[in-house]
């Protein structure tokens, strides 16, 4: 049988946390870790020396968004001249501007050259879905308009939940104040936060008084959107704590059935807001849009 040709190739950002089982595996443009002076590509710097780092170094890192020059870079892994860029939130980074200024460029550097810009308006393993959608359509040949709709779908019906054990690294990185912080730490409340898919940034859904109760929260927030006995494929992203996901699952399968699951842990610039203990949901019911 002959296999299709892609009509188009998929790019993204250093936003995403890869999925080993999703068509995940793409070039990408990535953040850096920076620890002062000193400024990391996120593919350069393993999780654990990043977690040795984050324990050793005084001072605090910050991380900084794909430069055009990179997504350029990444574009041309492809080979190819018609390019889907898919980009994490543009209401949590300037990737996407960094992106535009780069398909400007990349555009006057060959003809024929075209790069569409898909906003993902969320982040980590719920961008992984709709890449892992998109790469999906080009492995099968179908038209960029088919790639953009099923990301639509896929992010229509799709829930991302996180929690973290501290609020001291929102702190550092500037996300919320030293009292807020200090008054969490002192209630020991812990926030489940979600992506508002209309803005593209955080949201507090629920706070906690315990990290174990905040992941309760989490699956309980994923059956309250889909409701019990809905048929579910979640992916987990997980800090330094692996066994946060099977506490997650086992409480997951208790009212849905799994019909999918896969999980990794979360990328070096993404801990650097949520610390090193951090935890994640992405849900979405039953069959992919291809699949239905």
């Amino acid at each position: 049988m002959t296999q299709p040709i892609p009509q188009f190739a998929v790019v993204t950002d250093g936003g995403l946390d890869a999925l080993p089982t999703l068509r995940n595996n793409v070039p990408v443009a990535p953040f850096s870790v920076n620890f002062g002076e000193k400024s990391i590509p996120m593919n350069r710097i393993t999780r654990e020396e990043f977690y040795r780092e984050l324990a050793t170094n005084p001072v605090h890192p910050t991380s900084s968004q794909p430069s055009p020059q990179q997504w350029l870079n990444a574009f041309d892994q492809t080979g190819q001249s018609d390019v889907l860029a898919i980009t994490v939130s543009s209401g949590l980074s300037g990737s996407r501007n960094a992106a535009e200024q780069a398909r400007d460029l990349w555009a006057t550097q060959g003809e024929g050259r075209r790069v569409t810009i898909h906003d993902a308006m969320t982040i980590s393993a719920a961008q992984a879905f709709q890449v892992h959608a998109a790469a999906t359509a080009a492995a099968r040949g179908e038209s960029l308009d088919t790639a953009l709709e099923w990301m639509r779908q896929v992010h229509e019906e799709t829930e991302f939940f996180f929690t973290i054990e501290t609020l001291e690294y929102l702190r550092k990185g500037g996300r919320i104040g030293r009292v807020a912080a200090a008054m969490g730490g002192l209630l020991n409340l812990k926030p489940v936060i979600t992506v508002d898919k209309p803005t593209g940034t955080y949201a507090n859904v629920a706070r906690v008084r315990s990290y174990k109760g905040s992941i309760e929260a989490m699956t309980q927030q994923v059956t309250k959107r889909y409701g019990e006995g809905t048929p579910l494929r979640v992916g987990f992203m997980y800090g330094t704590h692996e066994e946060d996901v099977d506490v997650a699952l086992q409480s997951l399968q208790q009212r849905h059935p799994i019909v999918w699951t896969d999980r990794a842990g979360v990328n070096p610039v993404l801990s650097i807001h949520v610390g090193p203990r951090a935890f994640e949901i992405t849900a979405a019911p039953g069959d992919w849009p291809w699949e239905k």
